[in-house]
C-alpha cells in the first residue's frame, strides 16, 4: 500500500520531501501536486519506473509522451538544445507556471527517449514539486492522472485519489486539493509558434 504524506505547498517540510525523494531515488512511482492537476511520475533516470508508468497509462515507453518537470530554467539546458532569443523570453514571462513547453531535444535524453526529437518541459507554480526536484538533483518524469469514466474530469480530491491508487504506486502527496483544469501546451520546436492545447495558462504570454 502507498505511503500517504502531508505537505504545505506554502512551506515544504523538508524531512517529508526528503521521504518523497527516496522514494524516486529507488525507483518508486508518486502522484503529486502541480499548479494544474495532479500529476504522476518518477525519477527520469529510472527507466524500470518509467516502464511501470507507460504500462499503467497502457502505452509503450518508446511511444509515450511524458512531460519532464524541471527546477528552474537553467536546468532546461541539460536535455532541450540551445534556444534562441524570443524563445528564452516566451519562457521567462510563462514560467513557473501552467505551461507545458514542446522544445527540441538534445543528445543528454534519457535512453527511453533518444528516438524524441522534441520533449515537453514544465516548470508548474508549485513548491512541492519543484522542491522534490531540486532535491532529486534530476526531472521528474510525468503524466496527469485522470478518471476513466470521463479524460478530461481529473481527480482533485488527495484522499480520493489515494483510494484510487493505493495499490499502484508508491507514494501519493496530499497537498491539498488540485486543479481539474490541465496545462496549456504550446509547441516552441518548430519555426512557428503552436498552441496545442489551450489549458489554465492563458496565451497572453505570445
Amino acid at each position: 500500500m502507498a505511503q500517504f504524506v502531508k505537505i504545505y505547498n506554502e512551506n515544504p517540510n523538508e524531512k517529508e520531501i526528503s521521504k518523497v525523494v527516496k522514494v524516486l531515488r529507488e525507483g518508486g512511482l508518486i502522484i503529486y501536486p502541480t499548479d494544474t492537476v495532479y500529476g504522476l511520475g518518477c525519477d527520469i533516470t529510472n527507466t524500470k519506473a518509467m516502464e511501470r508508468i507507460a504500462q499503467i497509462k497502457g502505452v509503450k515507453l518508446i511511444k509515450s509522451n511524458f512531460s519532464f518537470i524541471c527546477y528552474d530554467l537553467s536546468s532546461l539546458s541539460d536535455y532541450v538544445k540551445q534556444i534562441d532569443t524570443p524563445t528564452y523570453k516566451i519562457l521567462k514571462r510563462a514560467l513557473p507556471g501552467p505551461y507545458t513547453f514542446i522544445l527540441p531535444g538534445n543528445n543528454n535524453l534519457p535512453k527511453a527517449f533518444k528516438n524524441k526529437s522534441t520533449v515537453g518541459i514544465r516548470i508548474p507554480n508549485n513548491n512541492i514539486i519543484r522542491e522534490l526536484v531540486k532535491q532529486l538533483g534530476n526531472p521528474i518524469v510525468s503524466t496527469s492522472i485522470y478518471d476513466e469514466d470521463d479524460l478530461l474530469e481529473y481527480t482533485t480530491d488527495p484522499e480520493l485519489i489515494f483510494e484510487k491508487w493505493e495499490n499502484v504506486v508508491d507514494l501519493i502527496i496530499d497537498g491539498g486539493f488540485g486543479d481539474n483544469i490541465p496545462s496549456t501546451v504550446i509547441d516552441l520546436s518548430g519555426d512557428e509558434v503552436v498552441v496545442l492545447r489551450e489549458g489554465k495558462g492563458s496565451l497572453d504570454i505570445l
